[in-house]
């Protein structure tokens, strides 16, 4: 990414009922693979979108069996999608599963796989309020990633919508923050895009969100599904005066590419109409420093402090 273009696909992703882990093996090879044939090199996937998983037969009810089942296929989603990346020469940033930590603790965690065999995961940092009522636990470590793309975060969901996480990310070096995404109405979906939008203008980067979409009856975690993917960037020379590079269509089932231009985000940060990414120092000087004023008093009124 250090210059030319990155071509991504961002998936608006359905979760599907099936009947086999060979429906669901079929099923994310179709769509890794339309992706990599239409070019993409770096394949993004939604929060919660292993949760599908929770219908093979025999399929559990309840958030514990839930549980149980994505822990137990864990190892064969990863070896899936491992073998993917591989065979199609491409990362894949994985569909969101939750994982229990050797103490107990559960975490939602994207996985990133490259053709190469690393791995890598970002866990989710800050909870919502349905997620902390389930009993899940906020990771603790910001985390970038070294790949053969170049250096890229990951904010899941919420975490797009606190600017000191993706901020963390592009001071280590990422020019590009992947949020993979799962809302259940209008009003969230347009929380996490704004938050992507406001997070690519402030640091001058890439941001790419992945939604899920459509209804899933079947687990009261995921059954309504509302988003479109997009693509965000500075509004810029060079650059699209709306920040927007790519956005897809709401709800409906799809791939959405874009290609990224990392030679114009480079002339942005360093020539732009605005400088935002080199203006941030000054930013958290005046952050750190709130003056608290009372209204005017008597001896205030004639100008004078």
């Amino acid at each position: 990414m250090t210059r030319g273009t990155l071509r991504i696909a961002a998936a608006q992703y359905p979760l599907s009922q099936l009947d086999s882990w060979d429906d669901y093996a079929d099923k994310v090879s179709r769509w890794v693979g339309e992706a990599a044939f239409a070019g993409a090199r770096l394949l993004l996937f939604p929060e919660y979108g292993s949760m599908e998983l929770v219908t093979l037969p025999p399929a559990p009810t309840g958030f514990a069996e839930h549980l149980d089942a994505l822990q137990r296929l864990l190892p064969d989603v990863l070896d899936l999608f491992s073998s993917l990346a591989r065979r199609q020469e491409v990362h894949i940033l994985l569909p969101g599963i939750l994982v229990r930590q050797p103490g107990g603790a559960v975490r939602n965690t994207a996985f990133l796989v490259g053709p190469d065999g690393s791995l890598g995961a970002q866990d989710k940092l800050i909870l919502t309020r349905f997620e902390r009522d389930r009993g899940l636990q906020a990771g603790d470590e910001v985390r970038v990633f070294d790949t053969s793309l170049g250096r890229l975060g990951i904010c899941i969901c919420y975490d797009a919508e606190f600017p000191l996480i993706a901020r963390r990310q592009v001071e280590a070096g990422a020019r590009l923050i992947l949020v993979p995404s799962c809302t259940d109405g209008m009003a969230g979906y347009h929380r996490v895009r704004i938050g992507a939008q406001a997070r690519a203008l402030e640091n001058q980067c890439f941001v790419v969100q992945s939604p899920t979409v459509g209804l899933a009856p079947w687990s009261d975690m995921v059954d309504v599904n509302v988003g479109a993917a997009a693509v965000f960037c500075p509004a810029d020379r060079g650059l699209p005066d709306d920040g927007v590079v790519a956005m897809g269509s709401l709800d409906e089932p799809q791939w959405l590419y874009a290609e990224l231009d990392f030679a114009a985000l480079d002339a942005v940060r360093r020539d732009g109409q605005v400088l935002n990414h080199q203006h941030w120092p000054e930013h958290e000087v005046l952050s750190a420093a709130v003056t608290v004023r009372l209204g005017a008093t008597a001896a205030g009124r004639d100008g004078r402090p």
